[in-house]
């Protein structure tokens, strides 16, 4: 007690007296440091860049609602009310750098937007600076340097410029010196990694467009669930039980279907998309390499899109007048 009466004395004289028409900066009493949460939580109700709003924080105590209204007030929070607005188009950008590939989502509001050159060249630095750290964390990634700021401050000024919500979603990164990876973007909506042991970028890139175009849900049969293979083989069991074969026929039905489903299913088990007269795992095996594995994302999936329900507009304004 005795120590926050002296702080908040310190202040009071400090205000009284600061020299006339001087603006009085409150010094911060603060006996911890501010959270990732409340910087985060402060960086989507503003948009305004992640120092900014540690060194605001910092003032305010970790007060979040007076931090931003400072914010505002310093208009460095142009962006504040466009973070709050849904932003399911965008960009899957790709860089490569050694044996790593990384796909990066960068998200706006429109379409149109998507294919400004300015929103495409931030997506495009965003997935360069991602392949050149460590790990997929978006807020590592939004801290990076580049331009001599952070690539926040980079999206904090392209927010304000095109007037946007625009958002770094997510990272997705495969490979090692030890692998070799590749890539493919289709449309700018899809992207697709493919990591393979031996084989050559180019094998990784073919396989990849298999991938954008099929859709596979695993690399290989062993990726699939245990659990899910045995409610498959019971929901297939139970489809034949009534036919009246022998038991052994009734296994031999199951698992004929069952390995005609891990074929529809599994990437190596797939007819070969560009060729179709072999399978993707035959493809890998004439080239030397063994798949490990791939990652497909395609731009606001998981994102619920708001839908404008026009005659309810229409009916709300009438009902106004």
């Amino acid at each position: 007690m005795k120590v926050a009466a002296a702080l908040a004395l310190t202040a009071t004289m400090a205000t009284a007296f600061a020299p006339a028409g001087v603006p009085f900066t409150r010094q911060s009493t603060s006996l911890f440091a501010v959270t990732t949460a409340q910087i985060k939580e402060l960086r989507e109700a503003t948009g305004a860049g992640m120092m900014d709003c540690k060194k605001v924080l910092t003032e305010f105590d970790g007060d979040v609602e007076a931090a931003a209204d400072e914010l505002r007030k310093k208009g460095l929070a142009k962006a504040d009310k466009k973070a709050s607005r849904i932003a399911a188009e965008g960009k899957i950008a790709v860089a490569t750098a050694g044996g790593k590939s990384v796909l990066v989502e960068v998200n706006c509001e429109t379409d149109f937007v998507a294919k400004d050159g300015s929103f495409a060249s931030f997506a495009d630095q965003a997935a360069q600076a991602a392949v050149e750290m460590d790990g997929e964390d978006v807020e590592v990634l939004m801290a990076a340097s580049v331009e001599g700021g952070s690539l926040e401050d980079v999206r904090a000024g392209l927010v304000s410029k095109i007037g946007e919500n625009i958002q770094v979603r997510r990272v997705s990164a495969r490979g090692t010196d030890a692998t070799t990876t590749g890539a493919y973007v289709h449309m700018q909506r899809i992207g697709v990694l493919v990591e393979i042991e031996g084989g050559t970028p180019e094998l990784c890139t073919d396989v990849a467009m298999h991938v954008a175009a099929m859709n596979p849900m695993y690399a290989t049969k062993d990726d699939v669930p245990a659990d899910e293979l045995a409610k498959e083989r019971e929901i297939l069991t139970a489809q034949v039980a009534d036919s009246g074969k022998p038991e052994d026929i009734i296994k031999k039905m199951v698992e004929g279907r069952l390995n005609k489903y891990l074929a529809e299913n599994c990437l190596v088990s797939q007819q070969y998309v560009k060729t179709n007269d072999r399978t993707v795992g035959k493809l890998l095996e004439e080239n030397g390499a063994k798949m490990i594995g791939f990652t497909r994302i395609a731009v606001g999936e998981g994102i619920e899109k708001k839908q404008d329900d026009f005659a309810a507009e229409v009916a709300a304004m009438a009902g106004g007048n």
